[in-house]
Protein backbone atom coordinates (compact mmCIF):
# COMPACT_ATOMS: atom_id res chain seq x y z
CA UNK A 1 0.00 0.00 0.00
CA UNK A 2 1.25 3.68 -0.77
CA UNK A 3 0.67 5.33 2.32
CA UNK A 4 2.81 8.70 1.55
CA UNK A 5 -0.28 10.00 -0.53
CA UNK A 6 -0.30 13.60 -1.29
CA UNK A 7 -3.25 14.01 0.95
CA UNK A 8 -0.64 12.86 3.66
CA UNK A 9 2.02 15.15 2.56
CA UNK A 10 -0.11 18.03 2.59
CA UNK A 11 -1.34 17.29 6.21
CA UNK A 12 1.71 16.52 7.59
CA UNK A 13 2.93 20.01 6.10
CA UNK A 14 -0.16 21.55 7.28
CA UNK A 15 0.98 20.56 11.23
CA UNK A 16 4.67 21.83 10.86
CA UNK A 17 3.78 25.15 9.27
CA UNK A 18 1.05 26.03 11.20
CA UNK A 19 0.81 25.37 14.98
CA UNK A 20 3.24 26.33 18.04
CA UNK A 21 5.70 22.71 17.84
CA UNK A 22 6.41 24.09 21.73
CA UNK A 23 3.41 22.24 22.82
CA UNK A 24 2.73 19.61 19.69
CA UNK A 25 6.48 19.09 19.73
CA UNK A 26 9.24 19.16 16.69
CA UNK A 27 8.96 16.36 14.17
CA UNK A 28 11.44 15.08 11.46
CA UNK A 29 9.49 16.78 9.09
CA UNK A 30 9.48 20.52 10.69
CA UNK A 31 12.89 19.79 11.72
CA UNK A 32 14.26 19.22 7.66
CA UNK A 33 11.97 22.01 6.82
CA UNK A 34 14.27 24.37 9.60
CA UNK A 35 17.29 22.80 8.14
CA UNK A 36 16.86 23.73 4.78
CA UNK A 37 15.71 27.46 5.57
CA UNK A 38 18.83 27.43 7.96
CA UNK A 39 20.53 26.91 4.81
CA UNK A 40 18.77 29.22 2.46
CA UNK A 41 19.85 31.84 5.64
CA UNK A 42 23.51 30.54 5.25
CA UNK A 43 23.38 31.32 2.00
CA UNK A 44 20.98 34.50 1.74
CA UNK A 45 22.49 36.75 4.99
CA UNK A 46 26.51 36.71 4.50
CA UNK A 47 26.11 37.74 0.50
CA UNK A 48 24.44 40.85 1.83
CA UNK A 49 27.04 41.34 3.91
CA UNK A 50 29.71 40.65 1.75
CA UNK A 51 27.83 42.84 -0.58
CA UNK A 52 27.72 45.58 1.86
CA UNK A 53 31.84 45.72 2.25
CA UNK A 54 32.99 45.02 -1.48
CA UNK A 55 30.36 47.66 -3.22
CA UNK A 56 32.09 50.91 -2.82
CA UNK A 57 35.55 49.15 -3.77
CA UNK A 58 37.17 50.56 -6.97
CA UNK A 59 37.31 48.50 -10.01
CA UNK A 60 35.30 46.12 -9.17
CA UNK A 61 32.15 45.17 -11.22
CA UNK A 62 28.92 43.48 -10.64
CA UNK A 63 29.58 42.85 -6.40
CA UNK A 64 26.32 41.57 -6.21
CA UNK A 65 27.80 38.43 -8.41
CA UNK A 66 30.94 38.82 -6.87
CA UNK A 67 29.12 38.05 -3.07
CA UNK A 68 26.55 35.61 -4.38
CA UNK A 69 28.77 33.08 -6.04
CA UNK A 70 31.87 34.09 -3.62
CA UNK A 71 29.50 32.87 -0.99
CA UNK A 72 28.05 29.71 -2.81
CA UNK A 73 31.15 28.84 -3.75
CA UNK A 74 32.95 28.76 0.36
CA UNK A 75 29.82 26.61 1.21
CA UNK A 76 30.89 24.44 -1.90
CA UNK A 77 34.71 24.02 -0.65
CA UNK A 78 32.98 23.57 2.87
CA UNK A 79 31.06 20.58 2.39
CA UNK A 80 33.34 18.84 0.10
CA UNK A 81 35.80 18.77 2.59
CA UNK A 82 33.19 17.36 4.99
CA UNK A 83 32.40 15.22 2.55
CA UNK A 84 35.69 13.61 1.06
CA UNK A 85 37.34 14.14 4.32
CA UNK A 86 36.35 10.67 5.51
CA UNK A 87 37.20 9.38 2.45
CA UNK A 88 40.46 10.97 0.99
CA UNK A 89 41.63 12.56 4.26
CA UNK A 90 40.68 9.79 6.85
CA UNK A 91 39.56 12.85 9.00
CA UNK A 92 37.10 13.16 11.54
CA UNK A 93 33.97 14.78 9.43
CA UNK A 94 31.77 17.48 11.17
CA UNK A 95 28.31 14.97 10.04
CA UNK A 96 27.83 12.76 12.76
CA UNK A 97 26.76 9.76 10.28
CA UNK A 98 30.26 10.20 9.38
CA UNK A 99 32.26 9.99 12.61
CA UNK A 100 33.79 6.83 12.65
CA UNK A 101 36.32 5.67 10.04
CA UNK A 102 36.34 2.02 10.20
CA UNK A 103 32.45 1.05 9.96
CA UNK A 104 31.25 -2.24 10.51
CA UNK A 105 28.79 -1.57 8.05
CA UNK A 106 29.72 1.15 5.26
CA UNK A 107 28.05 3.92 4.87
CA UNK A 108 25.80 4.51 1.83
CA UNK A 109 27.84 7.28 -0.02
CA UNK A 110 25.46 7.93 -2.42
CA UNK A 111 22.68 8.99 -0.66
CA UNK A 112 24.89 10.98 1.72
CA UNK A 113 25.74 12.96 -1.20
CA UNK A 114 22.83 13.19 -2.43
CA UNK A 115 22.35 15.05 1.15
CA UNK A 116 24.75 16.83 0.33
CA UNK A 117 23.62 18.31 -3.21
CA UNK A 118 20.58 19.06 -2.11
CA UNK A 119 22.55 21.43 1.22
CA UNK A 120 24.58 22.98 -1.84
CA UNK A 121 21.32 23.74 -3.71
CA UNK A 122 19.77 25.27 -0.92
CA UNK A 123 22.58 27.13 -0.04
CA UNK A 124 23.16 28.74 -3.47
CA UNK A 125 19.10 29.70 -3.92
CA UNK A 126 19.65 32.22 -0.36
CA UNK A 127 22.79 33.65 -2.18
CA UNK A 128 21.32 33.98 -5.65
CA UNK A 129 18.39 35.14 -3.87
CA UNK A 130 20.58 37.73 -1.72
CA UNK A 131 22.09 38.91 -4.99
CA UNK A 132 19.23 39.99 -6.33
CA UNK A 133 18.26 41.97 -3.02
CA UNK A 134 21.27 43.90 -3.45
CA UNK A 135 20.91 44.97 -7.33
CA UNK A 136 18.34 42.98 -9.40
CA UNK A 137 19.76 40.90 -12.07
CA UNK A 138 17.41 39.39 -15.00
CA UNK A 139 19.58 36.63 -15.86
CA UNK A 140 20.28 35.45 -11.35
CA UNK A 141 16.81 35.66 -11.23
CA UNK A 142 16.31 32.59 -13.77
CA UNK A 143 19.17 30.96 -12.43
CA UNK A 144 17.71 31.26 -8.51
CA UNK A 145 14.47 30.28 -10.08
CA UNK A 146 16.45 27.05 -12.21
CA UNK A 147 17.51 26.11 -8.62
CA UNK A 148 14.10 26.19 -6.78
CA UNK A 149 13.11 23.50 -10.26
CA UNK A 150 15.92 21.49 -9.52
CA UNK A 151 15.32 21.03 -6.03
CA UNK A 152 11.99 20.24 -6.37
CA UNK A 153 12.38 16.21 -6.39
CA UNK A 154 14.85 16.92 -3.47
CA UNK A 155 12.83 18.26 -1.42
CA UNK A 156 10.50 16.02 -2.42
CA UNK A 157 12.61 12.75 -1.67
CA UNK A 158 13.82 14.34 1.73
CA UNK A 159 10.56 15.55 3.07
CA UNK A 160 8.72 11.89 2.90
CA UNK A 161 12.13 10.12 3.88
CA UNK A 162 11.46 11.73 7.13
CA UNK A 163 8.06 10.82 7.01
CA UNK A 164 8.42 7.08 6.73
CA UNK A 165 11.35 7.48 9.35
CA UNK A 166 9.65 9.39 11.98
CA UNK A 167 6.49 7.25 11.60
CA UNK A 168 7.98 3.57 12.29
CA UNK A 169 8.12 5.72 16.34
CA UNK A 170 11.88 4.99 16.30
CA UNK A 171 13.23 5.65 20.14
CA UNK A 172 16.44 7.19 18.63
CA UNK A 173 17.97 7.87 15.10
CA UNK A 174 20.46 6.04 14.19
CA UNK A 175 22.06 4.66 10.59
CA UNK A 176 23.40 1.58 10.22
CA UNK A 177 26.99 2.83 9.36
CA UNK A 178 26.93 4.48 12.93
CA UNK A 179 26.65 0.96 14.55
CA UNK A 180 29.93 0.63 15.02
CA UNK A 181 30.50 -2.71 17.54
CA UNK A 182 32.20 -5.93 16.86
CA UNK A 183 30.01 -8.39 14.77
CA UNK A 184 30.55 -12.00 13.09
CA UNK A 185 31.05 -11.54 9.00
CA UNK A 186 28.72 -14.19 8.80
CA UNK A 187 26.40 -12.29 11.08
CA UNK A 188 27.28 -9.11 9.08
CA UNK A 189 26.30 -10.81 5.61
CA UNK A 190 23.22 -11.79 6.72
CA UNK A 191 22.66 -8.38 8.20
CA UNK A 192 23.11 -7.02 4.56
CA UNK A 193 20.83 -9.55 2.86
CA UNK A 194 17.97 -9.12 5.34
CA UNK A 195 18.14 -5.46 4.56
CA UNK A 196 18.66 -5.87 0.77
CA UNK A 197 15.86 -8.84 0.89
CA UNK A 198 12.78 -7.86 -1.17
CA UNK A 199 10.33 -10.68 -0.17
CA UNK A 200 8.33 -10.94 2.88
CA UNK A 201 8.45 -13.09 5.55
CA UNK A 202 11.79 -13.08 6.32
CA UNK A 203 12.24 -13.19 10.33
CA UNK A 204 15.77 -12.11 12.23
CA UNK A 205 16.61 -13.13 15.52
CA UNK A 206 19.17 -10.97 17.44
CA UNK A 207 20.52 -12.38 20.65
CA UNK A 208 22.49 -10.27 23.14
CA UNK A 209 23.09 -9.79 26.89
CA UNK A 210 22.72 -5.94 28.17
CA UNK A 211 24.90 -3.58 26.25
CA UNK A 212 25.65 -5.86 23.40
CA UNK A 213 23.99 -3.44 20.63
CA UNK A 214 20.89 -5.41 19.70
CA UNK A 215 18.34 -2.97 19.71
CA UNK A 216 20.27 -0.60 18.04
CA UNK A 217 21.49 -2.51 15.50
CA UNK A 218 17.80 -3.51 15.19
CA UNK A 219 17.22 0.40 14.50
CA UNK A 220 20.06 1.00 12.25
CA UNK A 221 18.68 -2.10 9.79
CA UNK A 222 15.42 -0.43 10.39
CA UNK A 223 15.88 2.99 9.74
CA UNK A 224 18.27 2.34 6.39
CA UNK A 225 14.83 0.14 4.94
CA UNK A 226 12.55 3.16 6.23
CA UNK A 227 15.14 5.67 4.20
CA UNK A 228 14.18 3.02 1.16
CA UNK A 229 10.81 4.07 1.38
CA UNK A 230 10.14 1.22 3.90
CA UNK A 231 7.03 1.25 6.11
CA UNK A 232 8.71 -0.01 9.05
CA UNK A 233 7.15 0.21 13.22
CA UNK A 234 8.97 -0.69 16.01
CA UNK A 235 7.14 -1.65 19.04
CA UNK A 236 8.54 -3.19 22.74
CA UNK A 237 7.49 -6.59 23.34
CA UNK A 238 5.24 -5.63 25.82
CA UNK A 239 3.27 -3.38 24.22
CA UNK A 240 3.05 -5.50 21.27
CA UNK A 241 1.03 -8.14 23.75
CA UNK A 242 -1.87 -5.58 24.11
CA UNK A 243 -2.04 -4.93 20.37
CA UNK A 244 -2.76 -8.49 19.74
CA UNK A 245 -5.91 -7.90 21.13
CA UNK A 246 -7.03 -5.43 19.33
CA UNK A 247 -9.08 -5.70 16.05
CA UNK A 248 -7.47 -5.00 12.78
CA UNK A 249 -10.37 -2.72 11.90
CA UNK A 250 -10.97 -0.56 15.15
CA UNK A 251 -6.57 -0.39 15.37
CA UNK A 252 -6.59 1.08 12.02
CA UNK A 253 -9.41 3.96 12.51
CA UNK A 254 -8.13 5.09 15.77
CA UNK A 255 -4.25 4.88 14.78
CA UNK A 256 -2.44 8.10 14.92
CA UNK A 257 0.35 7.65 12.28
CA UNK A 258 0.19 6.26 8.68
CA UNK A 259 0.52 2.83 9.49
CA UNK A 260 0.85 0.29 12.20
CA UNK A 261 2.56 -3.19 13.44
CA UNK A 262 -0.20 -5.00 11.38
CA UNK A 263 0.63 -3.49 7.96
CA UNK A 264 4.20 -2.21 8.14
CA UNK A 265 6.17 -3.92 5.99
CA UNK A 266 9.47 -3.95 8.47
CA UNK A 267 8.50 -4.95 12.20
CA UNK A 268 10.63 -4.45 15.08
CA UNK A 269 10.13 -6.25 18.68
CA UNK A 270 12.36 -4.97 21.15
CA UNK A 271 12.77 -5.92 24.74
CA UNK A 272 11.21 -9.46 24.24
CA UNK A 273 13.59 -10.50 27.25
CA UNK A 274 16.74 -8.37 28.81
CA UNK A 275 19.48 -11.10 28.53
CA UNK A 276 22.14 -11.03 31.01
CA UNK A 277 22.80 -10.41 33.96
CA UNK A 278 19.09 -11.03 34.15
CA UNK A 279 18.18 -14.86 34.16
CA UNK A 280 15.16 -16.47 32.86
CA UNK A 281 12.66 -15.71 30.15
CA UNK A 282 10.43 -12.66 31.51
CA UNK A 283 8.15 -13.29 27.97
CA UNK A 284 8.16 -16.84 27.57
CA UNK A 285 7.86 -18.59 24.13
CA UNK A 286 4.42 -20.26 25.56
CA UNK A 287 2.98 -16.65 26.53
CA UNK A 288 3.71 -15.55 23.78
CA UNK A 289 1.93 -17.89 22.02
CA UNK A 290 -1.16 -17.83 24.12
CA UNK A 291 -1.25 -14.13 24.15
CA UNK A 292 -0.65 -14.14 20.04
CA UNK A 293 -3.30 -16.85 19.50
CA UNK A 294 -5.54 -15.31 21.87
CA UNK A 295 -9.62 -16.00 20.90
CA UNK A 296 -10.80 -12.44 19.22
CA UNK A 297 -7.93 -11.84 17.33
CA UNK A 298 -5.74 -14.58 17.38
CA UNK A 299 -5.99 -16.16 13.11
CA UNK A 300 -5.18 -12.35 12.18
CA UNK A 301 -2.32 -11.95 14.20
CA UNK A 302 -0.92 -15.06 13.17
CA UNK A 303 -1.26 -13.86 9.25
CA UNK A 304 0.42 -10.51 10.16
CA UNK A 305 3.54 -12.06 12.00
CA UNK A 306 3.85 -14.91 9.26
CA UNK A 307 3.77 -12.38 6.86
CA UNK A 308 5.76 -9.17 7.22
CA UNK A 309 9.89 -8.57 7.52
CA UNK A 310 10.52 -8.96 11.44
CA UNK A 311 13.31 -8.32 13.98
CA UNK A 312 12.87 -10.21 16.80
CA UNK A 313 15.00 -8.32 19.60
CA UNK A 314 15.84 -11.27 22.29
CA UNK A 315 18.17 -11.46 25.31
CA UNK A 316 20.81 -13.55 25.97
CA UNK A 317 21.03 -16.89 23.93
CA UNK A 318 21.53 -19.33 27.34
CA UNK A 319 22.93 -23.12 26.04
CA UNK A 320 20.88 -24.59 29.25
CA UNK A 321 17.59 -22.96 28.14
CA UNK A 322 17.48 -23.54 24.70
CA UNK A 323 16.47 -19.85 23.99
CA UNK A 324 17.50 -19.66 20.44
CA UNK A 325 15.48 -23.53 19.36
CA UNK A 326 12.64 -22.26 21.69
CA UNK A 327 11.98 -19.22 19.52
CA UNK A 328 12.78 -21.27 16.35
CA UNK A 329 10.15 -23.81 17.09
CA UNK A 330 7.32 -20.92 17.97
CA UNK A 331 7.70 -19.26 14.57
CA UNK A 332 7.96 -22.38 12.88
CA UNK A 333 4.67 -23.31 15.05
CA UNK A 334 3.34 -20.22 13.05
CA UNK A 335 3.87 -21.43 10.30
CA UNK A 336 7.13 -19.33 8.81
CA UNK A 337 9.58 -21.98 7.05
CA UNK A 338 13.28 -22.69 8.96
CA UNK A 339 15.08 -21.25 5.81
CA UNK A 340 13.49 -18.12 6.72
CA UNK A 341 14.53 -17.83 10.21
CA UNK A 342 18.20 -15.64 10.31
CA UNK A 343 19.50 -15.99 14.67
CA UNK A 344 22.30 -13.59 15.22
CA UNK A 345 24.54 -13.47 18.42
CA UNK A 346 26.46 -10.26 19.47
CA UNK A 347 27.81 -11.80 22.71
CA UNK A 348 31.75 -12.56 22.01
CA UNK A 349 31.78 -16.19 23.68
CA UNK A 350 28.90 -16.93 21.02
Amino acid sequence: MNFITRKAIIDQLKKDLIGKDSYRGVTLTYSWLANQFGHFSLGFIPTIIVFTFIKNKPGLHYPELWAAFGVWGAWILFELYNFLGPLLLKLPSGRSSLKNINYTFAPAWSNVAFDTVTDLTYFGIGALTGSLFCNYHGQMLLAALLLVVLVAYPAYYWYTTKMYIQNAEYPFQLRLSQWSRKIKDEHKQAVIEFLDNRDQGKHMLIFGSKGSGKTTLSVGIATEASIRSGCCSYVTAVKLLSMFFERTENQIENMNNLWNWRNCNLLVIDDINPGRPVKGDIISTQLFYELLNNVDCGPDNIKHIKDKNIIWVMGSDDPTTLLEEKWQDLLQQIGIERSNIITINLDPAA
